[in-house]
Order: structure tokens, then C-alpha cells, then sequence
């Protein structure tokens, strides 16, 4: 698993680390089942503090991501439960798209963005980095 930290980010170490996670996730980099490092051997590869790798963990169990096995450790575990994933998604948008209202980009300018990133996660590699 290849995860880096911009030490000179303003974003904090666990949200990258949660970020990098999702991302592997969604580009099928980690799947169903699949373990993660342990707290000790991430937060030692990448050189930042065990509390903040456990943070991280913990915060991606409570976001369905991953589950907690006290003999595996960290397991990618995808909740399935798409109606809540889909509320869940619809209030973390409600502000991004509050943000591009303010800034004057369009509806239309929106839904080229999303549909250029959502491109990336395709499952089919021809579809990847399509606009």
C-alpha cells in the first residue's frame, strides 16, 4: 500500500490518510476483504504518529469503509447501504455546491466536473480520465 503525506498541507494527517484509502478503494486498488497495514507498521512507513493512523481507521469504520478485527486488524469492508451512502452524499454536497454557487460556476460546469472525476473511478479502464 502506497500512501503519502503532504507534510505541508493544511489538511490534516488522518483526512489524507482517510482520503487515500477511499481513493484506493474506488480505484479497485483495495477490495472486499483485502487488510490493511497494521497502526504500527502505516504510521512507521510514512512516518507520522500512531494515534493519527488509529484515528484514521476508526473514523473509516464509522464511514462504512473498513471494519475492526481483532485478529485481522483493518479490513476493507464496504458498507452496502446505498440510500444512506446517498443522503451521506447529498449533505457533504450541499456545501461543495454552495461553494460554486458563490464562485458563479454553473449547473452545467458542475456536472462536466463531476462527471470528469466520477470517469476516474470507472470499473472499465477505457472509461478512465474520459470527459
Amino acid at each position: 500500500m502506497i500512501v503519502t503525506i503532504d507534510f505541508n498541507s493544511d489538511e490534516a494527517f488522518y483526512i489524507q490518510l482517510c482520503n487515500q484509502i477511499i481513493f484506493g478503494i474506488a480505484n479497485a486498488e483495495f477490495r472486499d476483504g483485502d487488510n490493511l497495514p497494521s497502526v504500527r507498521d502505516l504510521a512507521d512507513d510514512i512516518g507520522i504518529n500512531m494515534h493519527t493512523v488509529n484515528k484514521a481507521y476508526t473514523i473509516l469504520r464509522q464511514q462504512g469503509y473498513v471494519k475492526l478485527d481483532r485478529r485481522k486488524g483493518a479490513v476493507i469492508a464496504v458498507s452496502v447501504d446505498k440510500l444512506k451512502a446517498m443522503e451521506e452524499l447529498a449533505l457533504e454536497m450541499r456545501v461543495l455546491l454552495a461553494k460554486a454557487a458563490c464562485k458563479n460556476i454553473s449547473c452545467e460546469e458542475v456536472h462536466e466536473i463531476v462527471d470528469r472525476i466520477f470517469s476516474d473511478f470507472s470499473s472499465d479502464p477505457k472509461e478512465k480520465g474520459k470527459p
